[in-house]
């Protein structure tokens, strides 16, 4: 059905019932999508890691002075592969995207294997390595460091770790 109405300026107007539905369930889309994209709601913690000390048993004693930084890499080992010997000048921690990574204690020949969707403390001034196993392990590693302090250092006479 459609009616036409004739105001003072000679304008018409024509609707139909179906236009007026249609314009109502646009404007209810809009305000139900408006509605939705404005929920509060917490969302889901699952700790992963919360430490006082490193994977090797060695507590954390202090943080280094200065202006903060965080670091985040992403670090990708190839199968079979163990990364030089080196130390971190301060706290870490590793959590396993994918694959294996063995940790190996230089001084105490103590190891730690950790799985893909697990997290570690790292040691801090004790050398250490990881090891990856069958398949390449993929890390993600964040350090809560300074500026100009590297993440990781070599021990004497190795190369890099990344």
């Amino acid at each position: 059905m459609t009616t036409t109405f004739t105001g003072r300026n000679k304008m018409i107007f024509k609707y139909s019932a179906v236009g007026i539905a249609a314009m109502v369930v646009g404007s209810l889309t809009v305000i139900l999508a408006q509605n939705s994209a404005n929920t509060v709601a917490s969302g889901h913690r699952e700790i992963l890691l919360q430490t006082t000390q490193s994977w090797n048993g060695q507590p954390y004693t202090h943080y280094p002075t200065g202006q903060p930084q965080l670091t985040t890499i992403k670090l990708t080992v190839a199968p079979h592969t163990a990364l030089p010997w080196h130390t971190h000048p301060f706290p870490n921690v590793v959590y396993v995207l994918s694959g294996t990574l063995t940790l190996h204690d230089k001084a105490s020949g103590k190891t730690l294997a950790v799985h893909q969707g697990q997290a570690v403390g790292e040691s801090v001034d004790d050398i250490h390595r990881g090891e990856s196993g069958d398949e390449p392990t993929v890390l993600l590693i964040t350090y809560a460091g300074t500026p100009g302090v590297p993440t990781s250092v070599p021990a004497k006479g190795e190369k890099a770790e990344y």
